[in-house]
């Protein structure tokens, strides 16, 4: 008579040898493999206000560019034109009619480096005038702090001052762009921030800012 245990003892080597030839085929340093980016689904969209230091190197393109790179899909919309301030685009009107007809995450506002008191009153009198547009549509308004042309240097300190007295003024965001980059040639001497008219910026420069604005925007 043939021992009945002798199938069951089969079952359990086979059983093992089988465990053995999984755990073989296991693909080493699995939790080392980068997870694809994942896109929210939620739409952010951004309102750029301002004059050619936003629109030179398409700076509001880079934003989007980075919020690709970090899975934060976003359209802007742009209202620059050279030389222009606050007071420009307010009196332009477009400012309203496109708060007034379009729901904004956040509108990002600049003018010239605003270090004397004429750029500091328009600051504060049409930042006010744009924060309470956007309250109305709980929409995040931020100052992006530009910077002085660099014959201008000395002015840094004002424009940082003015920039940033104006978004506390008006309870906004502040991108810092201007400090940081004044930071950034007191650390390194290099000012290729700067593009060849030592004013704009340099692509690398829009880079810079580009990565500030969504940083401040998104953190």
């Amino acid at each position: 008579m043939v021992n009945s245990k002798y199938p069951v003892i089969l079952k359990i080597i086979l059983l093992i040898g089988l465990i053995i030839v999984i755990s073989a085929t296991k693909p080493e340093n699995f939790s080392n493999i980068a997870p694809e980016k994942i896109y929210t689904g939620s739409l952010k969209t951004i309102l750029f206000v301002g004059n050619s230091l936003t629109y030179t190197n398409d700076l509001p393109k880079l934003v989007v560019a980075f919020g690709k790179e970090n899975g934060v899909e976003i359209k802007t919309t742009v209202l620059a034109s050279p030389n222009y301030a606050l007071e420009d685009h307010w009196n332009d009107g477009q400012v309203q009619k496109l708060l007034s007809k379009y729901k904004y995450d956040f509108v990002v506002i600049q003018q010239g480096p605003s270090s004397q008191i004429d750029g500091r009153r328009m600051l504060f009198d049409f930042g006010v005038k744009i924060k309470t547009l956007c309250d109305n549509t709980n929409t995040q308004l931020a100052f992006f702090m530009v910077w002085p042309a660099f014959s201008n240097i000395q002015t840094f300190d004002g424009v940082i001052q003015n920039y940033t007295d104006a978004a506390l003024t008006t309870n906004s965001l502040l991108c810092p762009v201007g400090e940081l980059w004044k930071k950034h040639f007191q650390d390194t001497g290099d000012y290729s921030f700067y593009g060849p008219d030592m004013f704009h910026p340099s692509e690398i420069g829009s880079k810079n800012a580009a990565k500030i604005i969504f940083e401040t925007l998104f953190k």
